[in-house]
């Protein structure tokens, strides 16, 4: 795993070595074994790169690598692991091409010569890369299907700049630091800057899944998709084949993200996802699997007692770590590794708890994309029930919003406010009413927020059309698997994936997600979506029967799901009051004229004083202004 950046010049000026050096240091945390530097003989193309040897810890592995072959050349800068290289490498041998290292990093290019563009249909594993093709004197930047390694780049007319993160840009002179309000808009709702988004001006993601050629004469791009999931192609298979098959489709995904020249482990979070992992891990390795859990000393976020039922069944070698509040003294560095406006709290724990397992691996395996592939997460079914509610029409009118509202009055609880949106969102169609069961902020709440600057800043732009353009895009009939893909290509690329890739690498961990793995996605796609969620809440139906013959015990697979959060509701009530009255309500955040102080007051006092939980609101606002003033404190 590693960092990569690069410059391209497009006009009479040269990139200077500095320049790439500048940028590498940047990213230095990506990749602590190694570094390097390369800049073209005409001086107009500089690429860089920073090293965590995962696959052949020799010399032989430095970047940027040059691969040389019936007189064409290349230089590939490349952040990732493919899992299937050595089969590729094998098939290519079988064509004369010739290596010099045994990295997986040799092989793409060779690829490349093979088969041209296609050549991204061949890699298995996570990347983000560009190749350098000296005869074409193009460079081509491509993201992995599922986006878990990121790509941002800035363009003019004059430029072209790349890097794994966009801090190595933000080192660079052409580029004119400018906040980008339209981020700042969708990121309130959904909780992250949706691709191509950043919050900085001009500075873009590639979208998972995409590739782009530079012309580096000309400066033009090209940017294309390659690869999407099909719900539509089904596999009439007995609930007993379907369980066969998704036990041997993981562990081959398993056993191919265990092949590592370091140590390895696994986070543990005791969910049915990362105890699935564990055990395929344990079945496959001759030695104790080293694992990892974190808690909370509330018991209601603490997972780890099953997190420990899984490490003694299959006597792993088990590390627990306990998060206390002053945790939070991590904020400022977080929002800084995070580098654009992000509001998971989840960001917290994984954040140490990678840092602590790095103490004692270099790789962890994640359970990350159960949910995605199994339909688990709560939202589904209240999709699914909406559309089966749908078919009442008229009496929801008349009995159920009525209803809702006047209990919301009485009660007026977190639930009882659930309650009430979900009845007036009925009415909408059913792409545009899901925002509003993920949504931070709505619609309603953000004017209610906004100074009257920001609101003629924002006022012609809609979060919802983000995710109404993404169920329109699904290769699906059905519309709960529409919602799953709207998932898989918004909420997995632009929040869980960072998540974890930031705060991995920021500690030089590599971790690795088997349920990701897009040859065992696109099986899950085939699978009939009432094996998934069956009836309004059975999720995970046929994962759970699967695991459940030999894998992970019942009272895992059966639990009520817990998710990764923290106690923020607790501790903004408690031990973090004043902190954030003090950050939220203070001249330098009100300076900045995006909120109006008493709409902010108003949400603070309503957290502390009554049953209605606007912890994860208030955790975005804060966030968002610790980001302001990490990147933006002349503004």
């Amino acid at each position: 795993m590693c960092g990569i950046t690069g410059k391209i010049y497009f006009n009479k000026k040269n990139v200077c070595t500095y320049d790439i050096i500048d940028m590498n240091k940047k990213i230095s945390h990506r990749g602590p074994d190694d570094d390097g530097v390369y800049i073209s003989k005409n001086q107009k193309i500089g690429l860089g790169h920073t090293r965590l040897s995962i696959i052949d810890l020799s010399a032989k592995g430095h970047q940027p690598m040059h691969y040389t072959c019936k007189n064409k050349k290349y230089t590939i800068v490349f952040n990732g692991e493919i899992y299937n290289f050595q089969e590729k490498k094998d098939l290519l041998k079988r064509h004369d091409y010739k290596f010099k290292s045994n990295t997986d990093t040799e092989v793409i290019m060779a690829l490349y010569d093979k088969f041209g563009i296609d050549f991204l249909t061949h890699l298995r594993g996570m990347f983000a890369f560009a190749l350098y093709d000296h005869q074409k004197n193009k460079l081509i930047c491509a993201r992995d299907r599922l986006g878990k390694k990121p790509f941002k780049y800035y363009q003019d007319d004059n430029v072209f700049m790349f890097a794994s993160e966009l801090k190595s840009i933000l080192t660079q002179p052409e580029y004119k630091k400018e906040i980008d309000y339209e981020a700042i808009h969708h990121y309130l709702t959904l909780q992250y800057v949706p691709t191509p988004l950043t919050g900085f001006k001009n500075i873009k993601k590639l979208e998972a899944a995409h590739y782009i050629i530079v012309d580096c004469e000309s400066g033009k791009i090209d940017k294309q998709k390659y690869w999407t999931l099909d719900y539509n192609n089904k596999l009439n298979l007995s609930e007993t084949e379907w369980e066969k098959k998704i036990i041997n489709k993981l562990d081959e995904s398993v056993k191919l993200r265990m092949i590592s020249d370091v140590s390895i482990g696994a986070f543990l979070s005791g969910g049915i996802d990362s105890s699935a992992i564990v055990a395929l891990m344990s079945k496959n390795s001759s030695q104790p699997i080293k694992t990892f859990s974190i808690g909370f000393n509330e018991a209601e976020h603490d997972e780890t007692a099953y997190a420990q039922m899984i490490a003694d069944k299959y006597k792993t070698d088990h590390h627990k770590f306990i998060v206390k509040p002053n945790a939070l003294e991590m904020l400022p560095m977080l929002v800084r590794q995070y580098e654009e406006p992000y509001a998971d709290s989840s960001a917290l724990p994984t954040f140490y708890l990678a840092k602590k397992t790095r103490e004692y691996v270099t790789v962890a395996l994640t359970g990350d994309g159960g949910d995605e592939n199994f339909a688990g997460y709560g939202r589904y079914s209240i999709q699914k029930f909406g559309l089966w509610y749908d078919k009442i029409g008229p009496l929801h009118n008349l009995l159920a919003k009525p209803t809702a509202k006047l209990i919301n009055s009485i009660f007026k609880t977190t639930l009882t406010n659930h309650a009430q949106t979900f009845a007036e969102t009925l009415s909408s169609p059913y792409n545009k009413r899901y925002l509003s069961y993920i949504q931070y902020f709505s619609q309603e709440a953000k004017n209610n927020l906004y100074s009257d600057e920001m609101r003629d800043k924002v006022s012609d732009l809609i979060t919802s059309n983000i995710l109404i353009k993404a169920f329109a895009e699904a290769q699906a009939n059905n519309k709960v698997e529409q919602t799953i893909y709207t998932d898989i290509t918004t909420y997995l690329p632009d929040d869980l994936l960072v998540k974890v890739d930031i705060a991995t690498m920021a500690n030089g961990l590599e971790s690795r997600s088997p349920f990701l793995d897009h040859k065992f996605m696109e099986m899950t796609a085939q699978i009939p979506a009432n094996l998934k969620l069956k009836g309004l809440n059975n999720k995970k139906y046929i994962l759970k029967k699967a695991l459940e013959k030999d894998l992970v015990p019942r009272e895992i697979l059966y639990r009520k799901k817990m998710g990764f959060g923290v106690p923020i509701e607790h501790w903004f009530r408690n031990e973090m009051k004043d902190y954030v009255y003090e950050i939220l309500l203070s001249n330098q955040t009100m300076s900045r004229n995006i909120f109006k102080k008493e709409s902010v007051k108003k949400l603070l006092d309503t957290h502390v004083n009554t049953k209605i939980n606007h912890s994860y609101r208030i955790w975005a606002l804060l966030t968002l202004e610790l980001w302001f003033r990490e990147f933006f404190s002349e503004n």
